[in-house]
């Protein structure tokens, strides 16, 4: 069975509307998780005890997504 990592993440947006950090070199990495629960658990701690600013928000990406293992080469190999 092949791994689900997940990777927590957040920082201060430009825009509460929008997806665009304030300044990537302040983003807070909170940690790659094994699994969806654990990231979910991360997330909305990070997200509740940053509830007070409406420009933080945290996210949680996919990154098993990132890399399909049945295929030889991933369209993520191809960029290097």
């Amino acid at each position: 069975m092949p791994q689900r990592l997940h990777l927590v993440f957040g920082g201060e947006l430009v825009d509460p509307t929008k997806s665009v950090f304030k300044d990537v070199n302040d983003i807070h990495v909170v940690g790659l998780f094994p699994d969806y629960a654990s990231a979910y658990d991360a997330w909305k701690a990070e997200a509740q005890r940053t509830v007070d600013n409406a420009h933080m928000r945290y996210f949680i990406a996919h990154i098993h997504r990132l890399r399909d293992e049945e295929v030889e080469t991933s369209s993520t190999e191809e960029l290097g």
